[in-house]
């Protein structure tokens, strides 16, 4: 764990005009990184889910874009590539047009990455005061240093919490199909020390109602202007099962993924992904032949099932709308 409150870990990093990334498509077993000069080895990176997470994209087409601009590239060119990539994660555009409207790209990709950093530090300590000590917690998919490049947005809420010296167990969803919680929640749970258990994804809902749960944190790849938060596959059914069961249900991002353009959740572009996600496991094919398969990568959870959505600027409760168009205004102030 890291004595200054930062990532145990550094999933990516930037170093004389060449990128290092961490390949969380080998974790846990291979602690394996990519070192490239080339923005195309980035897009590949993010489109094969070798580097994930809605803020640690964005970071990764930054730093693209910047190793585009050192090799006297274009960096339009690079932008749009990396634009490509990935539709669902709003972070990706967001990092993109900052990048491409700075003069010093690659210093900008840095501020992007320290932002975050910082956003997420400030993030964990308002997410913490929403955890009761002794509280068991539960987190879907992965929202951690691997997500964001930071310590996490709902996880790192969850380790600013245990840091903090509050007695907190989490359930961990396995997150299928391509399980995120098992291989790299749990890896950095265990990094952290942590207790946790890993629960099949269908398990969520029966653990809710026997009052097994007394929190859940989610994170989000896009939040819509009122709201409607979209978030990996899954996400949806364990906050109805909060809702009906009492649980409070938060999402915790940072303010660069809200995506005040997009009115309601219904406009949110939900990525599809290849069937063998679905008919294979562990590279084994663990379908019939013949079978098909349909692999949305997100879905949307409406905003009234909603508690709070913690960001770094405050935590924000419904109804969302006025709070989502009020901090969208007194960022644009900053800007």
């Amino acid at each position: 764990m890291s004595s200054n409150y930062g990532p145990a870990f550094e999933p990516i990093e930037w170093h004389r005009n060449r990128v290092r990334i961490l390949d969380q498509t080998l974790l846990p077993g291979d602690v394996r990184y990519i070192e490239t000069d080339d923005y195309r080895v980035v897009a590949d990176a993010i489109r094969r889910l070798a580097v994930r997470g809605a803020p640690l994209i964005g970071i990764a087409a930054a730093y693209g874009v910047a190793l585009a601009a050192a090799r006297g590239e274009s960096a339009t060119d690079a932008a749009e590539t990396l634009r490509a990539t990935r539709p669902t994660a709003v972070n990706l555009g967001w990092a993109l047009e900052r990048v491409l409207a700075a003069s010093d790209v690659a210093g900008e990709a840095i501020l992007i990455h320290d932002e975050q950093r910082a956003a997420d530090l400030r993030t964990g300590e308002l997410g913490a005061e929403l955890i009761a000590d002794g509280a068991t917690v539960l987190t879907h998919c992965n929202t951690g240093s691997l997500a964001t490049g930071g310590i996490g947005s709902a996880l790192g809420v969850i380790k600013m919490a245990h840091r903090q010296g509050k007695r907190v167990h989490v359930l961990a969803d396995e997150t299928r199909p391509l399980l995120q919680g098992a291989r790299l929640t749990a890896w950095e749970l265990h990094q952290e020390g942590i207790p946790f258990e890993i629960i099949v994804d269908g398990a969520a809902a029966g653990l809710i109602a026997g009052g097994d749960v007394q929190a859940v944190f989610v994170g989000a790849d896009r939040i819509a202007a009122n709201g409607d938060t979209a978030n990996k596959v899954g996400t949806y059914g364990v906050a109805l099962a909060s809702h009906a069961h009492d649980v409070p249900f938060y999402v915790v991002a940072p303010v660069s993924t809200i995506d005040a353009r997009t009115a309601t959740g219904d406009a949110i572009v939900i990525e599809d992904r290849g069937e063998d996600e679905v008919l294979s496991f562990a590279g084994a094919r663990s379908a019939p032949g013949g079978a098909v398969a349909r692999n949305p990568a997100f879905d949307v959870t409406p905003a009234h099932l909603i508690s709070a959505i913690v960001t770094e600027r405050g935590v924000l409760r419904g109804p969302f709308g006025g709070a989502i168009a009020e901090l969208s205004a007194r960022e644009a102030a900053l800007r």
